[in-house]
């Protein structure tokens, strides 16, 4: 079998290696591995490569080695504020290939990031992925064999950054003998901790003895594995909000002194009785009362993909039902485990949270 193992270079970056040799950069203050990057005319993925580099973190007084110029060479010159750039653009997706299959991967993920592998290339229908690096993670299904969607030469394969994680996510791609990996570098959400301290009568919710059945219902959506379904971008779920009152990942505690979880979708306060929509076409799985989730309403988009709606005061729709973006499902209110009218709205690839933000006004998340 042939093995073809690579990291985060980019394919434009082997163009810019012609030339032999190098040069040196000593960091000054300010400076970013960014800012180095696209000063030089290189990426940031080459930079860590040829540095060795364990982080994006930069010393000053660090010398740094450059690609792609003769040793003895000085950096270029950042173009003046009132130029137009003409440096190259940080690329948005790492490459990689193998016989008949380009492979295109996100440049660097956050955790909890929705995200898509792209594949293109006669043979990128035939191809199996799998995501190695989710071994060991509390992720479910993990390293789970996953088929490309997609037709004539383009397919593509969506993944999730499990909440938690920050190391690297690592990608394999094969046909028939042939196999090729990648990974991509994963950072913190770095969001202070939020400590709700609900009264007793909210938090007592949490040991109600429904929440086995709850927790069984969800578990179940979530092991979904239909054909992709929507052929439009995402929509909000509320037609105008008034901000969020605790956004996606937010690190809580919901009781004093009480364990820290992550918070698995975003908040958004709206007065009771307003319209919840679908963010997308699909089958309504879920349409019913439970202790934590309250009203809860749950698509079936297809491509292991599902939307929740927590907290309803009323729910419009019944399990089985298909549905179209835009349409109604319910009202907001502040059933299950809540303080105060809002929607909790999710979005899960495969069982697992990935933030809201990165699906809206999209066919997929970058």
């Amino acid at each position: 079998m042939t093995r073809r193992v690579l990291g985060r270079a980019f394919l434009v970056s082997l163009l810019l290696l012609g030339a032999a040799g190098a040069a040196s950069y000593t960091v000054k203050a300010g400076d970013t591995l960014y800012s180095v990057a696209r000063t030089n005319g290189t990426t940031v993925a080459e930079l860590t490569r040829l540095n060795r580099l364990g982080s994006t973190a930069l010393e000053v007084g660090q010398v740094l080695t450059l690609p792609g110029t003769s040793s003895g060479s000085a950096p270029a010159a950042p173009a003046p504020a009132s130029a137009p750039a003409t440096s190259p653009i940080l690329p948005a997706t790492t490459g990689a290939s193998l016989p008949g299959v380009a492979v295109r991967a996100p440049f660097s993920l956050r955790m909890g990031d929705g995200f898509t592998l792209r594949l293109s290339g006669v043979r990128a229908g035939q191809a199996s992925v799998r995501f190695p690096s989710e071994v060991g993670e509390d992720v479910r299904r993990p390293n789970e064999v996953l088929k490309p969607i997609g037709a004539a030469g383009e397919y593509l394969v969506p993944g999730r950054v499990v909440l938690g994680k920050t190391t690297p996510v690592v990608y394999e791609v094969s046909v028939g003998g042939d196999l090729v990996r990648g990974q991509i570098p994963v950072t913190g959400l770095d969001q202070p901790i939020q400590h709700l301290n609900l009264p007793v009568s909210v938090t007592n919710k949490l040991q109600d003895p429904a929440r086995a059945a709850e927790e069984a219902a969800v578990e179940k959506a979530y092991a979904r594995r239909t054909p992709q379904v929507w052929s439009r971008p995402f929509s909000p779920a509320l037609a105008s909000t008034r901000g969020t009152s605790s956004g996606f990942g937010q690190p809580r505690t919901y009781l004093a002194g009480g364990p820290v979880a992550y918070h698995y979708g975003t908040d958004y306060p709206a007065p009771t009785g307003t319209p919840v929509l679908a963010v997308n076409d699909g089958t309504v799985i879920i349409a019913g009362k439970y202790p934590v989730r309250g009203n809860l309403v749950v698509i079936d988009h297809g491509a292991g993909v599902v939307s929740m709606y927590f907290h309803q005061s009323r729910l419009l729709v019944k399990a089985g039902q298909k549905v179209v973006r835009g349409q109604k499902l319910g009202e907001v209110g502040t059933t299950g485990l809540s303080a105060g009218p809002h929607l909790h709205l999710e979005v899960r690839v495969r069982g697992e949270a990935t933030n809201p933000a990165g699906w809206m006004n999209r066919l997929w998340p970058r």
